[in-house]
C-alpha cells in the first residue's frame, strides 16, 4: 500500500493554538472542519503526545490560525517538529491575541477563530475536540493553504542521501538502521511506521 494516496484527500495546514497556566503554544495540524453553522461549530484533531494537546485538555480553550500559502516552511518546521516542552513557540514570531487571550499568527494566516471545547473525543493517538466558535476575523486577502500546495510548494523535495535507512514521506526525518522498529514514531511530525519509506 502506497500511504502518499492520503496526500490525495483535501486538507487544509492550521495553527491551533491555546494557553494555560501563562504557559502558550501551537502546533500545526491538518484536522479543522466545520460541523455545524448555528451554533459554529468546528472539530479538530491534535496528536496526544503534543503540549498544545494537553493544554487544550487542561484550559478547555483553543485558536486556529488558518495558514497562507506564503508560509515559509521554516514556520512550519518551528511549529510542527519541534516542542513547546523545550522551546517558546511564539517567541521569534509576531502573533495578536484573540477575545480570550489566546495566539494567532498575524503574518501568513488568512482568518483566525477563538474557540471553546465542549466535548472530546479520544481516537487512540488523537484527541478530537468538538469547540463552539465565539469569535472570527480575516486577516489578510491570501488564499489558504492547502496539504497538496504543501507537497508540491512548501516542504522541500527529496534530495539524494548516502544514509542508510528509513525516510518519513510526512517530514523528511531520516531514521538511520537496517530494520525501523514496528512501533516506531516520527519524533518530528509523530506519525507511525506507516508513514516511513526505505531508502534505497
Amino acid at each position: 500500500m502506497n500511504p502518499t494516496v492520503f496526500n490525495q484527500i483535501s486538507y487544509g495546514l492550521y495553527l491551533v493554538s491555546s494557553k494555560y497556566d501563562k504557559k502558550m503554544n501551537g502546533c500545526i495540524i491538518n484536522t479543522v472542519m466545520q460541523v455545524t453553522d448555528n451554533p459554529k461549530q468546528i472539530i479538530i484533531a491534535v496528536n496526544k503526545q503534543n503540549l498544545t494537546c494537553e493544554i487544550i485538555q487542561k484550559s478547555g480553550i483553543l485558536s486556529i490560525s488558518v495558514l497562507s500559502e506564503t508560509t515559509p516552511f521554516s514556520l512550519f518546521q518551528h511549529f510542527g517538529f519541534q516542542s513547546g516542552r523545550e522551546t517558546d513557540k511564539f517567541v521569534d514570531y509576531s502573533f495578536a491575541l484573540t477575545k480570550q487571550e489566546l495566539p494567532y499568527l498575524t503574518d501568513h494566516t488568512t482568518a483566525y477563530l477563538d474557540c471553546r471545547v465542549i466535548n472530546t473525543f479520544d481516537l487512540g493517538t488523537h484527541i478530537m475536540f468538538l469547540a463552539v466558535v465565539s469569535d472570527y476575523e480575516m486577516v489578510s486577502g491570501e488564499k489558504p493553504v492547502t496539504y497538496s500546495f504543501y507537497h508540491e510548494y512548501i516542504k522541500p523535495q527529496k534530495t539524494p542521501t548516502s544514509k542508510k535507512g528509513w525516510r518519513c514521506v510526512v517530514c523528511g526525518y531520516i531514521y538511520e538502521g537496517e530494520e525501523l522498529p514496528p512501533n516506531f514514531i516520527c519524533p518530528w511530525c509523530k506519525h507511525g511506521v506507516e508513514d516511513f519509506e526505505k531508502i534505497e
